[in-house]
């Protein structure tokens, strides 16, 4: 992978040979980020402290793009280097904060609008959901919390980012590409974990000002003789599919890490979250199509190049 930073003056500076990298694509939060490092010179003093974002190429495509949280210079017996690490597009929304306001039969467009171009942030896809009823943003909430939020409750779908930075406010769609592991590929490592604690059974919705409430429970854990629930008070106001969708996110968000595939091979950029992997390991007894949820790529001078792929269920 070759790297270029841009400045906060719109400079582009192109790295030196990188010595090391570790790119993590996650398409949401947390978000995506890298590392690199590569030789220091005494050149970049002036471009370093003015680095404001950075973007990785793989053979001539774009495979990496963010923002320059902090470097470091060091020296030592091997020479000196400089490291640079940051995040993805998400982090914008994250580190900055709305305004509590109200909103009444708000847009998704309308929130793209106030709350995401205005932080340098392109939208290429945004569906058309509407809330038909009062959307409060709570004073502390971050500007992807209010956009996250309002997707998920009237769309029913959670917000993601493309490699190239651009937000993907739409229901996630299969974009056909599939990565076939078996018996006869090199497999580094894998793992797959299994984790019930903290699942819920079932979310009970309370609207407060109507004194109202909406059930929704989580069979498949049930039937394994689970027993957790959680009561959520939403603002009043609450219709009927706002309290379903609130009690569907909090028993899916629930149950995201509870099963786990880990995989690790040689290479670098096989897949990006929302692929799909066709999984047949006989001497784990792993088999079906999952989700690409992470995929982290590393190059080092002791392993080479390797990517890990974090799978879940297939969607």
């Amino acid at each position: 992978m070759t790297g270029r930073i841009f400045t906060s003056t719109h400079q582009t500076y192109d790295l030196p040979p990188l010595l090391s990298w570790s790119v993590v694509h996650t398409g949401t939060v947390p978000c995506d980020s890298y590392t690199v490092t590569c030789l220091y010179s005494k050149e970049m003093a002036p471009i370093l402290p003015l680095a404001a974002g950075f973007i990785g190429f793989e053979d001539g495509q774009l495979v990496a793009r963010g923002i320059v949280d902090d470097f470091s210079v060091d020296l030592d017996g091997g020479g000196t280097t400089v490291t640079i690490t940051g995040r993805g597009a998400a982090a914008r929304l994250l580190d900055n904060e709305s305004r509590p306001v109200t909103y009444q039969d708000a847009t998704l467009e309308e929130i793209v609008r106030r709350h995401v171009t205005p932080y340098g942030v392109v939208a290429r896809e945004v569906a058309d959901v509407q809330a038909r009823s009062v959307y409060t943003v709570a004073a502390g909430s971050s500007q992807w919390k209010v956009l996250e939020s309002f997707c998920r409750t009237y769309g029913g779908f959670a917000p993601r980012f493309a490699i190239n930075g651009a937000l993907l406010a739409a229901p996630e769609r299969d974009n056909g590409r599939r990565l076939c592991i078996g018996d006869a590929d090199p497999v580094l490592h894998c793992s797959w974990r299994e984790d019930h604690y903290g699942v819920l059974t079932e979310a009970l919705v309370i609207d407060k000002k109507r004194n109202v409430s909406y059930s929704v429970k989580n069979p498949d854990m049930i039937a394994k003789g689970g027993q957790c629930r959680r009561v959520v008070y939403t603002p009043g106001q609450s219709t009927w599919a706002a309290m379903r969708y609130t009690g569907e996110y909090q028993i899916q968000k629930s149950r995201e890490e509870q099963r786990l595939i880990t995989v690790t091979m040689p290479g670098s950029f096989l897949a990006y979250p929302g692929d799909r992997v066709e999984l047949s390991l006989s001497r784990l007894g792993l088999s079906g199509t999952f989700r690409v949820a992470e995929a982290e790529n590393v190059c080092s001078q002791r392993d080479g190049f390797t990517a890990t792929l974090t799978l879940k269920e297939g969607i």
